[in-house]
């Protein structure tokens, strides 16, 4: 059984790094989705009670963190740099270790305003925190390195939104993540010419969040930790693109060193293989655009090099940033033919490219595909005639996986498009009627368990 083994490591950074903060008082706390099997695994034993009490209304875990920390960092935001943002409606509240080792936060969304909230209200609305649920659940179950939702209470607030019938319900989520730490912090400590605490900085991601010891060479630290994050974001951005996932907001301040993909706003999945299909309606553009996502993330990768190049040589940190390509399509070939569950062979990137052909002729959804041909399994030229999917077919002759998972005699996929997230939103803001969004939780966990069963069978 895992125990419960506080480390606030964050203190050792010092406070440059962040501002301590309340959290807000709410009116309520209604439990909506409590994430037991994600409490299992960081060792904490709760109770209905305890839930409420560390996850909404923040009192300390014990022998963690006194009080919560709003971190500080900057960011490009469409490519436009920003430097007054930070925490602005969120809190490290704790750090601890899980069942193999590693440094989580858990952190929050929605807790109220921080020094960085400028004139927003710190809050989240409910429908914000549902949403967030279902990208993570979906995402972890695609086998997508992402944050887990932890912990998700109404609050009892209205709020008043824009972009939404207001006034709405208020909501606070909080995050189980593998460091909160973005290329923002770095860009932070670069515009204000910190050169030591960038060193500082460099050393405890690399000791905390890789797990290597840093070495007394700053210079070596630096060139050591901008690997390991071109590494990190290449499969980052692969498994984005396998999972048919648009995040949305790829800004700077939203990436984290360590690949993991947090912090969920205008998200979407795309029915279809369209390289053009935007997930926020603000993204006039099309930035952030499904097929775009591996240009931003590269992009985004970039400004880190720029950071560093304060206590490291640039021409090496480029020699790096350069192979971040054949890093993302190395990464791409893995994420493709995991989700296809074949068997690997040689030519794998030539499976990898026929499939991507076949997925393009958007004969049927993403999932649809994925779900047809799973195992290297060949539905038929009845269903599939395309040219693109007779090529595909003649290049897994041989891989065929038996799927040893009862969800693959289904009759179809688990998905998670727009239409299906809102008529569970509706049904919880007409109807106060949770069990659409429950269903479709364990829906997603079996779909998660299914892919997994594969995994382990193979």
């Amino acid at each position: 059984m895992t125990s419960y083994r506080p480390d606030p490591k964050l203190l050792t950074l010092g406070p440059e790094f962040y501002d301590p903060v309340e959290p807000s008082p709410f009116p309520k706390c209604i439990p909506r989705f409590l994430n037991e099997r994600a409490a299992a695994c960081i060792g904490l034993e709760v109770n209905d009670e305890s839930w409420a009490q560390h996850f909404c209304r923040f009192e300390p875990l014990a022998d963690n963190l006194p009080e919560p920390l709003a971190l500080r960092y900057h960011g490009h935001q469409f490519r436009v740099y920003n430097p007054d943002i930070g925490d602005g409606r969120g809190f490290t509240f704790a750090q601890l270790r899980d069942d193999r080792g590693r440094l989580l936060d858990l952190g929050t969304k929605g807790s109220g305003q921080t020094p960085y909230s400028r004139t927003a209200d710190g809050r989240l609305t409910l429908k914000g925190g549902v949403r967030e649920v279902l990208a993570t659940e979906m995402l972890e179950a695609l086998g997508v390195n992402t944050s887990k939702s932890f912990a998700l209470f109404e609050t009892g607030e209205e709020l008043e939104r824009g972009d939404e019938p207001s006034p709405t319900r208020s909501a606070v989520l909080t995050r189980l993540s593998h460091g909160h730490i973005r290329i923002g912090t770095f860009q932070r400590l670069a515009f204000f010419s910190e050169a030591d605490n960038l060193k500082t900085l460099t050393r405890y991601c690399l000791d905390n969040l890789y797990g290597e010891q840093p070495s007394a060479d700053d210079a070596e630290n630096a060139l050591r930790l901008f690997d390991r994050v071109s590494t990190a974001t290449a499969a980052l951005a692969a498994s984005y693109i396998a999972a048919g996932f648009v995040h949305g907001v790829l800004n700077s301040d939203n990436i984290n060193v360590t690949g993991e993909s947090f912090d969920y706003g205008p998200w979407r999945f795309t029915p279809e293989w369209d390289p053009d299909f935007t997930a926020a309606y603000f993204d006039h553009y099309g930035l952030y655009a499904f097929g775009r996502q591996p240009e931003a993330i590269h992009w985004d990768l970039a400004q880190l090099a720029g950071c560093l190049s304060l206590i490291c040589e640039a021409a090496k940190l480029s020699e790096i940033l350069g192979d971040w390509s054949r890093r993302f399509d190395d990464a791409l070939v893995d994420a493709l033919l995991l989700r296809l569950g074949v068997k690997r062979r040689d030519n794998d990137r030539a499976v990898a490219g026929a499939l991507v052909r076949a997925l393009g002729t958007r004969a049927q959804s993403i999932d649809r595909i994925f779900f047809d041909w799973r195992g290297g399994d060949d539905p038929g030229p009845d269903l599939y005639p395309a040219e693109q999917f007779r090529e595909l077919s003649a290049l897994l002759e041989g891989r065929q996986r038996p799927k040893s998972h009862w969800y693959w005699s289904g009759e179809a996929p688990c998905s998670m498009h727009i239409g299906e997230v809102e008529e569970i939103w509706s049904a919880i803001a007409d109807r106060d009627d949770w069990q659409p969004f429950n269903n479709k939780v364990k829906a997603i966990r079996l779909m998660g368990e299914a892919m997994g069963q594969d995994a382990r069978t193979s």
